[in-house]
């Protein structure tokens, strides 16, 4: 039975994302900390602390505690988790006693990076805690059906991974999960404006380049950008123009490797589903699929009908609160999961 102290959470490696069932999303804050060195103390989490990235004094140290969708330090995850979860059992007024917590992991992760995010919602407070696999999370909160009989086939584009996945019959028919998304992006516009401009620029600006004019394929209409950054050769501040047709050169090599994801898992489809998916079409979620023309791009490549969910930054999380009411379903799974394991 569905309690209102259930919550399910997003635990991405650049935003952590907390639903209440009855209230939605509730919580939406980068996954960073702010920690200061000589005492070990917390200074900040989320938003906060993801301002004072590169503008710390040296006492200070904000660091994402995620890495490539999995727990890369342990205990700065749980304070950060234990942080958002108090954050959102404030939005209700009536909480009594420990929630049930859903967590949405990579579906390639091993066995103990996904016992470490179990342990970890446990740690920060959480009375039980389960995980669902990212993009079946992300099928259910972009709609797609799911438990049905037929092929759906969603690609889901976040901080640290992105993971391609056919679902039907309740269950992941063949996924691939590779650890390059927007982090990678973000890492190919700072060394492509480094190598091109002898420019030195921050992980702020990339992102900051990405959404304001990146490209997967040229645009109709060519934008650009002024940034400032630090020339290696003097360096001191300088400002460059740089144009869409740049950051898309930038992102060639990341966007391929999605490209060749999503073809691998149509290739490893069996007929029948593929045949599913070449009516409904392949589901775009996570904050990359907001990438200009990535959908475009894709659907060239495949010859398939590529949509974009209509709110890809929430898929994820709200898939993980509906899954809430499936919560038992999951629970006896991973338990047969873990048997099979112990015997294996």
């Amino acid at each position: 039975m569905f309690s209102v102290r259930d919550m399910g959470v997003d635990l991405g490696t650049a935003n952590t994302l907390v639903y209440v069932k009855g209230k939605g999303i509730v919580v939406r804050e980068p996954s960073v900390v702010a920690i200061r060195t000589d005492t070990g103390s917390i200074e900040a989490v989320g938003a906060e602390a993801k301002q004072m990235i590169g503008r710390t004094p040296g006492n200070i140290v904000a660091v994402r505690p995620m890495k490539d969708g999995v727990i890369a330090d342990f205990q700065t995850t749980s304070a950060m988790l234990r942080h958002f979860i108090r954050q959102a059992m404030k939005t209700k007024s009536s909480w009594s006693g420990k929630p049930r917590v859903m967590i949405s992991v990579p579906s390639g992760i091993t066995a103990v990076e996904r016992r470490a995010v179990e342990d970890a919602a446990l740690e920060a407070g959480a009375k039980d805690a389960q995980v669902i696999e990212e993009p079946m999370a992300a099928a259910i909160g972009a709609g797609l059906p799911v438990g049905e009989p037929t092929g759906s086939m969603v690609v889901d584009i976040g901080g640290g991974t992105t993971e391609v996945a056919i679902i039907s019959l309740g269950g992941i028919v063949t996924s691939k999960s590779i650890r390059v998304a927007g982090d990678e992006m973000d890492e190919a516009i700072i060394q492509y404006v480094k190598k091109t401009y002898n420019l030195m620029i921050g992980e702020r600006t990339a992102e900051d380049l990405k959404i304001q004019i990146g490209a997967a394929d040229d645009l109709d209409e060519e934008r650009s950008m002024e940034i400032r950054g630090r020339d290696l050769l003097t360096g001191l501040p300088r400002n460059v123009t740089i144009t869409s047709k740049e950051i898309s050169e930038a992102l060639s090599d990341t966007v391929l490797a999605i490209v060749d994801a999503v073809k691998v898992t149509l290739e490893k489809s069996p007929p029948e589903l593929a045949a599913d998916i070449m009516d409904r079409g392949i589901v775009l979620t996570g904050g990359g699929a907001l990438l200009r023309n990535l959908d475009k791009r894709l659907s060239r490549e495949t010859g398939m009908p590529v949509l974009v969910a209509e709110n890809p930054l929430d898929c994820v999380a709200i898939g993980t609160g509906k899954a809430l009411d499936n919560y038992d379903v999951y629970r006896k799974r991973s338990a047969a999961m873990r048997r099979a394991q112990g015997r294996a």
